[in-house]
């Protein structure tokens, strides 16, 4: 599984070009597109096509390739395989198989907009392409809106002034949004603005609104869900003051979670943003 660049064809590792050079096949999303890198590198091989029409009939000829001895790289278009793009199939035939399936790291879109992002969340969620039926897309995005996590979301150009105005919809227009378009390319842009700024920030200029988009969501005002609202006591904020007052942050957060039944690192974000000169 090797990680081939997102758009600068410089962003490839060592590894994945000596794997590139050496493996019998290299397996391939769209041919055309790992044949401009193979050939920037002086790789002849000639990658076979693999996705997602077809990942199910050649896993089996995989499987029948390294049986025989032969070595199989399989690519995306850009970036890592099986992360909402092919191969996820082909691995899980390969792994039943008895077989060794090995990762050669590098480029990831979602990752490089996260490290870019500046977020407040600690953690995140990574959600991929949202459904494209309107009931499914909302009823994911209820399911995360409360989740003291950044959420991410990788989106095309036709769809993401719809996608934008549904997460503003449903996680609230103050939340900020980060927009990573065009990663590592020559028109990259990265911008962090609040979700209902977002859909006229794209509308001001059409080319905004091309190429491929990571969709960044930073978590919940406060930094966190601190749980069921009307399961909260009312006075929560008071008390983690008054621990705050007596007690180190992780202690107040390890004590109110006890009190309360609620989660420790919701609390000690909570606390940090009633009190961020807490010692």
């Amino acid at each position: 599984m090797v990680a081939t660049p997102l758009g600068n064809l410089r962003d490839v590792t060592l590894r994945a070009l000596d794997v590139l050079a050496t493996a019998d096949v290299v397996a391939a999303e769209d041919t055309r597109v790992t044949a401009v890198l193979l050939r920037h590198y002086g790789i002849a091989t000639r990658p076979l096509s693999l996705h997602e029409h077809n990942e199910s009939r050649r896993a089996a000829q995989v499987e029948e390739m390294l049986r025989t001895g032969r070595s199989v790289a399989l690519v995306s278009d850009a970036g890592t395989p099986a992360v909402s793009d092919p191969g996820a199939r082909l691995v899980a035939a390969i792994r039943a198989a008895g077989l060794p399936v090995v990762p050669i790291p590098g480029a990831n879109a979602a990752i490089a907009a996260i490290s870019v992002a500046g977020l407040d969340a600690e953690r995140f969620a990574f959600l991929g392409f949202l459904p494209t039926a309107p009931k499914a897309r909302n009823e994911l995005l209820s399911s995360v809106a409360r989740l003291p996590f950044a959420l991410v979301v990788y989106e095309a150009p036709h769809r993401v002034v719809r996608t934008i105005g549904a997460l503003a919809e449903v996680l609230g227009g103050e939340r900020a949004v980060v927009i990573a378009r065009e990663i590592t390319k020559k028109f990259e842009t990265i911008v962090r603005l609040p979700l209902a700024e977002a859909a006229g920030w794209l509308d001001a200029e059409p080319n905004r609104r091309r190429g491929e988009f990571v969709l960044i969501v930073d978590g919940p005002r406060g930094g966190a869900f601190i749980g069921d609202a009307d399961a909260a006591p009312a006075d929560l904020d008071r008390l983690l003051r008054a621990l705050a007052d007596e007690l180190p942050p992780t202690r107040a957060a390890r004590v109110a979670a006890d009190a309360t039944g609620l989660a420790r690192d919701a609390l000690y974000a909570r606390i940090r943003a009633l009190k961020p000169d807490a010692g």
